[in-house]
Parts: structure tokens; sequence; C-alpha cells
């Protein structure tokens, strides 16, 4: 499935008493999706399992961002994060996503668990949105993919530091 999809600039919504629901294995590719998630993003079940997760990855979603999440559930915790999807036919929409790893019986790590919820339109516009486009910006700056990323991760960090806080506590104050 192509990730050139064309965006349209149409934000989609869902209701405040729906969750978005998804799982993967550890690589990232969907083993499971709810009716809500393939109503948001447009794609059917069987398009979605088996893919990696970041087919519905909107280019406005910092890089940065993602490896954060991707350290911090690989570490075996869990992360709060606000994301902008992008859905099949090019809208998007935006979550309040919460991910956690799944364990076995052994307690080995076999996958991750993600709902998503409404977020807060005042985090986003006032917060998260401003945010992002300055990681965007620093990422963009480089020609280099790689260091880029590293830039825009160097400077998500200089903004926790300077307001004396982690990741999470920096979410949860927003």
């Amino acid at each position: 499935m192509s990730k050139t999809i064309a965006l349209t600039g149409n934000e989609r919504f869902f209701d405040e008493s729906k969750i978005i629901v998804s799982k993967t294995d550890l690589k990232g590719r969907v083993t499971y999706c709810n009716l809500q998630f393939v109503e948001i993003c447009g794609y059917s079940e069987k398009e979605m399992l088996g893919q990696p997760h970041n087919i519905i990855r909107h280019p406005d979603m910092p890089r940065c961002v993602f490896e954060l999440m991707w350290d911090t559930i690989q570490a075996d915790q869990e992360i709060f994060a606000y994301v902008v999807n992008r859905c099949k036919n090019g809208d998007h929409y935006w979550v309040n996503a919460h991910i956690t790893p799944s364990h076995d019986a052994t307690g080995k790590i076999i996958g991750y668990h993600s709902n998503r919820r409404v977020p807060d339109r005042d985090k986003i516009n006032n917060a998260i949105i401003p945010l992002y486009k300055k990681l965007l910006d620093v990422e963009q700056a480089h020609t280099n993919r790689k260091e880029g990323m590293k830039a825009s991760r160097a400077m998500l960090n200089d903004v926790f530091q300077s307001q004396g806080m982690q990741y999470d506590e920096f979410i949860a104050r927003l």
C-alpha cells in the first residue's frame, strides 16, 4: 500500500465514547484492529492486518516522537502521546494514544497494544501542533534524515529538561 497518499487537509473526528484499539507484533505489524480503527482510518481490517502500523503515519508527525515511543515501549514501559494519523483517503485525525507492551506468560514482550482516545483540542492546538511544527522544522533542516531526527530528539529533550520534567510528566501537565 502506498505511503504517497495526497493529503486532503480534512480532519476526521470520532465520538468521545469510542476507543480506537490496535495490537502489533514486535516489528509494528498490525495483528488486531477494532471496528473504530477501521472506520476512522478508512482501511479495511483485511488491508490493515499484517501491515506496518506506520501505514497511517502522517507526514506532519515528527519522527523523533515515534523514536521516543519505540524506545519507551521496547524498554517495557507504557507511554502516552498525541499523534496525528493519516487516513487511506488522505484525511487525518488526532488521538491521545496510550501504548503498552504485551507480554506472554513468562513476562517476555510479544507485541504492543494501543488504545487511542479523543484528544483535548486545546492541548492539540495550543501545545502539540506548535511543538510538532518546531520539531519537524528541525528534522527537515537536515539533509540526512538520521541527523535530523537526532537534532529534533535533542530539542525535544531540551524542552523537557528546561521544565524540569520527563516526557510523561510533560504530557500529563499539558
